[in-house]
């Protein structure tokens, strides 16, 4: 009977040993996870400390353009104990989160019937591919994280319980409420259930448009909420631009590289990054150039329908590495596809095991990258303080544009990392200073003199305590 027993266990575990790997794998990312230090937004979302009083929290309904109370949540949390929780709780939401999607894809796998092969392989490829890190590898990203779990968790409850459609309505709301793209699913779940055949076209077109009302009730609703809507220049749409983010999405998602060493410059290794492409190759072929001809199945047509939808914003608005989370786990889909047509198990396999060593190679590169500039932020920050002497209520940060370049989260420009001063108030535990404002001026020959001429104009006003001069890693400071 225990000889049974030990039987049916190890034939679990094989069935299931893409679970196992990321079980084993999720201590170490979590070990490398937490101690990337905040950049750029990262100190100016609503996941960074927040002091108020909870209930009667200004951004709790709506901030700037955004409405995610589940950041506000964070925010809050982290607030209570800054300096040992922000960004280790941020940190620990994240990767959680990430672990979860990896289970709801297996299951959403099967749920779709694909066989154990395609399941485990896709599952780990989700986990791991270098696509996901600049989400799982950041600070405040979790809104996109959960977007996408409550996204799929609609989904999962949509094709089983096709009677109680309040219940998913109110998923989708949930997911919309982690990030405004988790409102996708809403067009996702029937378009995608149509694909797999587990609705017809009769309720297809019905439940499109309960979809587009569920949009219309967020867009309404966001119209109503007590708070000034505030554009950001960067999220207003262009034409330029969507072409730009196009090219980025299609890159991003679909090919694996190290972009580091592809695109950044100061740590530009063409070699490195050939070898990264070459690991991964084998594994690219095989689903996109081996199999093109299932791109015109109805399944395959449908998936990438969702695809689009899922970055669809993104698109239109901003699109970066982070963002390219949203659609993984329809590309996932794809994938698995690709590989179920596949009578050959050994091809995929081999090729998948080259694809993990890029994979590793690739995340443990963006990792250190990562890294570094929340580091550079921190030291800048220290240096800021130690120039100060002592506290100071009010600051302005004089930044001169800088020329290093940037990728993504992964390599920050070094203002950006010192978060425009907002380092230097989580190195005093949110003490000093109380206010912080900034402006940037053009790098020239003479810009450190324009810089110091400007502080001191600002100190002859009275209008603050100390000037901050921010040039590349450098800190000057001028004192009243």
């Amino acid at each position: 009977m225990q000889n049974r027993y030990h039987q049916i266990s190890r034939r679990r575990i094989v069935a299931h040993w893409s679970i196992l790997v990321i079980a084993l794998i999720t201590p170490l990312l979590l070990c490398a996870a937490l101690p990337i230090l905040p950049t750029h937004d990262d100190w100016a979302g609503t996941t960074t400390p927040d002091f108020k009083p909870f209930f009667i929290k200004e951004h709790f309904l709506f901030f700037g353009y955004h409405w995610r109370p589940f950041d506000t949540w964070i925010g809050y949390i982290v607030g209570r104990d800054p300096q040992l929780l922000y960004p280790a709780f941020n940190h620990i939401c994240v990767v959680i989160g990430h672990v979860i999607c990896a289970l709801l894809v297996y299951r959403m796998l099967t749920t779709l019937a694909f066989n154990k092969l395609a399941r485990n392989i896709v599952t780990l490829f989700f986990f791991v591919t270098p696509a996901t890190m600049a989400t799982v590898l950041a600070v405040d990203s979790q809104n996109q994280v959960y977007a996408l779990m409550w996204g799929l968790i609609a989904f999962l409850y949509y094709i089983r319980s096709k009677s109680h459609q309040l219940v998913w309505i109110i998923l989708i709301f949930i997911a919309a409420l982690s990030k405004e793209n988790g409102l996708m699913w809403a067009l996702i779940c029937p378009i995608l259930a149509y694909g797999f055949d587990f609705i017809d076209i009769q309720k297809l077109k019905k439940d499109l448009l309960i979809g587009i009302g569920i949009m219309v009730v967020y867009a309404l609703a966001i119209v109503l909420l007590p708070k000034a809507i505030v554009i950001h220049p960067e999220y207003v749409p262009e034409e330029m631009k969507m072409v730009k983010n196009i090219i980025k999405f299609l890159f991003s998602t679909f090919v694996t590289v190290d972009y580091v060493y592809l695109l950044h410059q100061p740590s530009r290794n063409l070699l490195l990054a050939g070898i990264s492409l070459l690991l991964a190759s084998p594994f690219m072929y095989l689903f996109y150039i081996r199999k093109a001809g299932l791109w015109v199945h109805k399944k395959m047509i449908c998936t990438m329908i969702c695809l689009l939808i899922a970055v669809g914003p993104h698109i239109v608005t901003v699109f970066s590495m982070m963002h390219t989370y949203a659609g993984l786990a329809l590309l996932s889909i794809m994938v698995a596809y690709a590989i179920q047509s596949y009578e050959q198990q050994k091809y995929i396999v081999v090729s998948f095991i080259l694809f993990v060593l890029s994979a590793i190679m690739i995340d443990m590169h963006l990792w250190h990258a990562s890294l570094k500039s929340g580091f550079v932020g921190k030291e800048m920050a220290q240096e800021a303080i130690r120039k100060t002497g002592k506290p100071v209520k009010s600051v302005f940060v004089i930044a001169i544009e800088d020329d290093y370049p940037k990728l993504s989260s992964f390599c920050v420009i070094p203002y950006e990392a010192f978060g425009w001063g907002l380092a230097a108030r989580y190195e005093t535990n949110y003490q000093w200073p109380e206010v912080i404002e900034d402006t940037t001026i053009e790098r020239s020959a003479d810009a450190f003199r324009k810089a110091n001429e400007l502080g001191l104009e600002a100190l002859k006003k009275k209008q603050y305590d100390c000037v901050w001069i921010v040039d590349h890693e450098h800190i000057d400071v001028i004192k009243r």
